[in-house]
């Protein structure tokens, strides 16, 4: 039997929710990462550096007792984010980035900005003070292919924002394409992505197997078999540009099985058993804890976990869904099995 050491690993990317969602997702990310980056799109968005310390009191409230975890907040970039707002997030030292949603990319995004020009005076300030952007890559236009529309953002607006700005420190959210991949690969070293799970075990494929699957639907939206295989070159690498980041995105079974059906995989419970699947299928689970663990954090520019976790590949088949307060959640892999566990 397989045995895994790893430094405790950390979740740059990561939807918790509020509430009683809140409640029931917070132990399985807190569970396997020491930090995670937290995601600003509830309803409203944590627009403000005190509504990202009031939500930050708000996870640590709902933290299980005896569980270690550091909430890291982000601020919600809108057209009225402004440069003062920026230096008081950084000088607050609980916010560590900001995130551009482009309005209507993905769920609750309406309140992101309309025209990326419009945040110019925050990414100015967020360039000086060192404060990373935290970018949802996808065109919004109606015109352009669902699947080609981060290769069309990177060209349309990416590019273009890095001219304006080459010091600004980026983290390209989620990638999904080889064209992504091969870009940030070759883009100076204040450019990083990071990669989910679905995205290295999954191609389109897994939207219509037997059927509308609506909890595989995420955005940006699984792609071609050719996409995932450069993800996974990509994240075994050991390119200190590509890190681990879930986009664990809850929501209740109701609203993605549903005539409008919600976009989001929730993966937290089983996170980092799945990256090591994909790290075992391209013969690198020896990369593995630079991914989880370490290019992360030196992006961030902050110290290592000093804890270890230890995964053990064994087979556990899982339930068909869980409970979360009055809702019921269909998570990733859900009447099926996983074949990392993580040792407790």
């Amino acid at each position: 039997m397989k045995h895994l050491t790893l430094r405790r690993p950390d979740d740059w990317h990561v939807h918790l929710r509020d509430g009683e969602m809140l409640q029931r997702v917070l132990p399985d990310t807190a569970k396997r990462f020491a930090r995670a980056i937290v995601m600003p799109n509830l309803k409203p968005p944590v627009r403000t550096t005190a509504d990202a310390q009031a939500y930050r009191e708000r996870i640590l409230a709902a933290l299980p007792s005896g569980m270690s975890f550091d909430p890291l907040m982000t601020l919600y970039l809108t057209d009225r984010t402004s440069a003062d707002d920026i230096l008081l997030a950084k000088a607050s030292g609980c916010v560590h980035g900001i995130k551009y949603y482009p309005a209507g990319a993905t769920t609750n995004s309406d309140a992101g900005l309309t025209r990326i020009q419009l945040g110019d005076d925050a990414f100015a300030a967020m360039q000086a003070c060192g404060m990373p952007l935290l970018i949802h890559g996808e065109v919004t236009d109606p015109s352009v292919d669902v699947f080609d529309r981060e290769a069309v953002f990177i060209e349309r607006y990416l590019i273009p924002l890095m001219q304006r700005f080459p010091r600004l420190k980026i983290v390209l959210e989620h990638i999904t394409t080889q064209q992504a991949a091969d870009f940030v690969a070759q883009a100076p070293a204040n450019l990083a992505a990071t990669i989910t799970p679905h995205h290295l075990l999954y191609n389109r494929n897994a939207l219509f197997r037997g059927g509308l699957r609506p909890h595989h639907y995420c955005l940006p939206v699984l792609k071609r078999e050719t996409h995932r295989l450069a993800l996974l070159r990509a994240a075994t690498s050991g390119n200190p540009k590509f890190f681990l980041g879930t986009d664990s995105a809850p929501h209740p079974r109701h609203d993605k099985e549903s005539a409008c059906g919600c976009a989001g995989i929730y993966s937290a419970h089983a996170a980092i058993e799945l990256y090591a699947e994909a790290f075992e299928q391209a013969d690198a689970l020896s990369r593995l804890e630079d991914f989880a663990s370490h290019f992360g954090a030196d992006f961030y520019e902050l110290p290592y976990n000093q804890e270890h976790i230890t995964l053990v590949q064994q087979t556990r088949h899982l339930p068909d869904t869980w409970p979360a307060g009055d809702e019921t959640l269909v998570p990733l892999r859900a009447g099926e099995a996983v074949h990392w566990q993580l040792v407790d």
